[in-house]
Order: structure tokens, then C-alpha cells, then sequence
């Protein structure tokens, strides 16, 4: 189902840090983190419906995404997969893109969509969910948000615990470098599911058990399923940028790291002014 932490607009040293445990059937074919042929997206696939689930360019635009965990979902929607893709193939601000959002929404099934462009200083939260009432759009404030499976910043285990465990870790470093390598392991291997009285009650009670931890595993009539893939994806104030990203190759982890630049950016913190 996904969970993202990040930070925007409020450390030093980074106008934007995004951590994110991507969960999947392991038998579903994906395609780790690459440059994309013909365009400028860099991005996990899914090799099914050939969209992903975390985007990002050097023009500093960035798209990722989560289900909303509900307990029916149409087989003939759209791929959500589509919507980062959609929005890093546009030209449009992400507030733009969020409207022009409006009259397709309820082809999807549920999503929580984050859209933002680095150089700008523009990020905008968008869902279509609750369904039957018009889409959320939502202008993202400067902070640390968690996006697991309900709306952004819902107070759910996984998404508490993670943001807990994100600010103990971090305060360590003050306003210094995060060693974001060190961050991934130690945070999103954490397999500390609810208590079932803190569940949601929205699908089966052992189904919502299983992925109320950060990192998911749990063996289903479809094959295992959970977490695939695990990134860290950093912007510096200077520009720099690096992808960072454990995924599963089989049955064996593996991990690279891709950097890259972003033009343009102009970035200053009140810490630093």
C-alpha cells in the first residue's frame, strides 16, 4: 500500500527529502530506479501497467503516490501508476495540474497524489477520495508530512511511528547532513504493526493487521506481498539531487544510487536567510 515521509521547505540543507516504502505482490515485474528512454523521468516501472509510483526530473519536479485502502476497488479503472507520469510529462503547475484532474478523478480507483515543483517552491496534495464528493486539492504547507493510505497526515500507526522515529533519528544531526542510507534501515525495515484496536475497521481486520507496519510482508492466496522497494530521494539547496533506492531483485535486496542536478534552484530557509 505505500507510505512516504517527507520534508519540504523546512531544513537547511534541503528544500525537499522524500523517504518511501513501495508495497506490491513480489511476483508483479517491476523495474528498479532508472532513466526513462525518450524523456526526462527518472522512476521506478511497474512492467504490467507501465506506470510508477515515484517520479521525479532535473527540471525538479516530483510526483509519487498511495493507494487508498478501501474495501472495494474496480478491476476496469485507470492505472494510478498514470498520474505521476501524467504530471511529469506536463508542462503545468502542479495547482493547474490538480484541476485539470477534476473530470477524471472518479475514473481511478482510490489515490492520494502528491505533485510539486522543487523550483517554484509549489507542492500540492491531491485524492479522490471520499468518493461521490469532489476531489481534494490542497495546497502542501513548509514541514514534515507522512502519507500512508488514508488522507495526508491521518494519525495511522505506521504513519505516527515513522514520523516518531523520523524526528528521534534526525535530532541527532541537528541542522547537519541526514545520512539518508543509515535513515532507510533503520526506519523502513520497522515491522512493528498496530495494536487491533487502533485499526481503521474499513477492510478485513487480519488484512489491515498485516499492513499496519512500516514494512510490510504477509503471505496471501496471490503470492507474498509487500514491500518491494525502499528510496530515499534528496534535494540540496545547491541543486544536487541523488535517488537513492533498496529494491528486491527475486528473492535478493539490492541497492544503487542515482544523482543528478536540478537547474534553477533558488532556495533559502529562514535558518539560513
Amino acid at each position: 500500500m505505500c507510505i512516504a515521509l517527507f520534508l519540504w521547505q523546512c531544513h537547511p540543507l534541503y528544500p525537499f527529502l522524500l523517504l518511501n516504502n513501495r508495497d506490491e505482490y513480489h511476483n508483479r515485474p517491476t523495474k528498479p530506479v532508472s532513466w526513462w528512454e525518450d524523456c526526462d523521468i527518472l522512476a521506478g516501472r511497474d512492467e504490467i501497467a507501465m506506470g510508477t509510483w515515484l517520479a521525479c526530473s532535473t527540471q525538479g519536479r516530483v510526483a509519487f503516490l498511495t493507494n487508498v485502502l478501501e474495501l472495494h476497488t474496480l478491476p476496469e479503472a485507470k492505472s494510478r501508476g498514470d498520474l505521476p507520469v501524467l504530471f511529469l510529462k506536463s508542462s503545468k503547475k502542479p495547482k493547474e495540474f490538480a484541476e485539470s484532474l477534476k473530470s477524471e478523478a472518479h475514473y481511478y480507483n482510490g489515490f492520494n497524489l502528491i505533485v510539486a515543483d522543487i523550483v517554484s517552491n509549489s507542492m500540492v496534495y491531491i485524492s479522490n477520495r471520499p468518493k461521490g464528493q469532489p476531489i481534494t486539492i490542497q495546497e502542501v504547507p513548509p514541514g514534515l508530512h507522512v502519507l500512508s493510505n488514508d488522507k495526508l497526515d491521518s494519525p495511522w500507526h505506521k504513519a505516527l511511528r515513522l514520523e516518531f522515529s523520523f524526528k528521534e533519528h534526525v535530532a541527532k544531526h541537528g541542522e547537519g547532513e541526514i545520512p539518508v542510507k543509515e535513515v532507510i534501515q533503520k526506519l523502513m525495515k520497522d515491522t512493528v504493526k498496530a495494536d487491533k484496536n487502533s485499526l481503521p475497521r474499513i477492510c478485513s481486520l487480519d488484512w489491515e493487521f498485516n499492513l499496519s507496519s512500516i514494512f510490510v510482508e504477509v503471505e496471501t492466496p496471490l503470492g507474498l506481498y509487500g514491500t518491494r522497494s525502499s528510496a530515499a530521494l534528496t534535494v540540496r539547496s545547491s541543486g544536487e539531487a541523488s535517488f537513492y533506492e533498496v529494491y528486491l531483485d527475486d528473492t535478493k535486496w539490492k541497492e544503487h544510487v542515482i544523482d543528478f542536478r536540478i537547474g534553477k534552484l533558488n532556495y533559502v530557509t529562514d535558518e539560513v536567510a
